[in-house]
């Protein structure tokens, strides 16, 4: 008798099994309910070998690299390579630039022919540009490039803030689609200065409820995208948090509405070959990648309930009672209730806690989508 018509049978049988298993698994998988990227950041290092093993470490896992390195930006040559390395491993990607006549000189560029030119060459791949780095923070710490440090009132210093700010940021929406920054403190005023999106920094202890209630009620006002990066925890070895911290925060930020999460990496802090970043970290990112693509469920939901409206052009730093206002201003009669009032909401609220400013952005129909809102001049316990 012949066996053969059986055995052909038996092995069609077993391959529709197989192809049916794999059908069920993979269509199955909640994908991720909305466009969201997370990678890391290249910072204070030119090179572009060490750039391109930090692609091939994290490309299997992340879908975002920023080049934060000016030594890159400054060297046409190497930007265009290390842009055409991200982009062939299917990594969208974010240039820091500093200003435009740094980029003169001998080896100089047209930074802004180069805007233009990337996104024929790279297509959406290249989602905008880095720019200014830490404005608010400057501002409110005296840092090296403080905007406005001669003011009268608070009101005078918002809007010579906002005014200068958004000169700056609105010249590059002709060469480039969208502005980042990072920043950690006055994310509403850099919003209103028409950044696309602000990166608000995780860093220390510092609460990350406050952080996103900071940047996610900013954003939401403004209609614009927002997102977190991870930063400092430490001054010294390990630098960064632990991988269980990492994992945390990237699900926080996911769960809280966030589109982007970025990690960032110091190369030449450590003797690592990747520097500040270690291998619990890339650990931390390959599960929040598996969890974002096979249950994103798993990572919570912490949409946004209850508002806190601020007074109008009150840059306050929120670390402390007594941190500066504008960095030019003395804590006032205001900042230790503020202050109390922030931390006793993050406490009840946690992460679906949104602050805002009283002013027009803060419309009839924003308020009313929150189901319960407390302002600044009321008694909060």
């Amino acid at each position: 008798m012949n066996n053969k018509p059986k055995i052909a049978i038996t092995v069609v049988l077993i391959a529709v099994i197989v192809f049916s298993v794999f059908l069920v698994d993979n269509f199955s998988r909640p994908a991720p309910s909305r466009q969201f990227y997370v990678g890391v950041e290249y910072a204070y290092a030119d090179g572009t070998a060490q750039l391109e093993a930090l692609v091939d470490k994290v490309s299997g896992y992340t879908n975002l690299f920023v080049i934060g390195s000016l030594g890159i930006s400054f060297n046409r040559t190497a930007l265009d390579e290390s842009c055409d390395y991200i982009a062939g491993h299917g990594l969208s990607f974010i240039v820091l630039f500093t200003a435009l006549n740094n980029y003169t000189g001998p080896n100089g560029y047209n930074i802004t022919d180069w805007m233009v030119s990337a996104q024929q060459r790279y297509g959406d791949k290249f989602l905008g540009i880095y720019k200014i780095d830490e404005p608010g923070g400057n501002q409110l710490d005296n840092g090296v490039s403080q905007l406005i440090n001669d003011t009268l009132s608070y009101a005078q210093t918002s809007q010579s803030y906002v005014g200068n700010l958004s000169q700056m940021v609105n010249y590059y929406y002709n060469f480039t689609p969208r502005v980042f920054t990072a920043d950690f403190a006055l994310n509403w005023f850099d919003y209103k200065a028409n950044y696309t999106t602000v990166l608000a920094e995780f860093v220390g202890n510092e609460s990350r409820q406050r952080i996103i209630a900071l940047d996610r009620g900013a954003a939401t006002a403004f209609d614009r995208d927002w997102g977190v990066i991870i930063n400092w925890k430490y001054n010294q070895e390990p630098y960064l948090e632990s991988g269980d911290e990492l994992y945390s925060d990237l699900a926080l930020a996911y769960s809280a509405g966030a589109k982007y999460a970025v990690v960032f990496s110091y190369p030449n802090m450590t003797d690592s070959a990747y520097g500040t970043l270690q291998d619990q970290h890339f650990e931390a990112l390959q599960k929040f990648w598996d969890a974002l693509h096979s249950n994103p469920d798993s990572l919570g939901s912490n949409q946004p309930e209850v508002a806190y409206v601020m007074p109008r052009d009150y840059g306050f730093g929120f670390r402390s009672p007594n941190d500066h206002i504008w960095g030019l201003f003395p804590p006032d009669n205001l900042s230790a209730k503020i202050y109390g009032d922030v931390q006793t909401l993050t406490s009840r609220y946690g992460a679906h806690l949104d602050i805002l400013y009283d002013e027009p952005a803060i419309t009839a129909s924003l308020l009313a989508s929150y189901r319960q809102v407390f302002f600044w001049n009321q008694t909060i316990t």
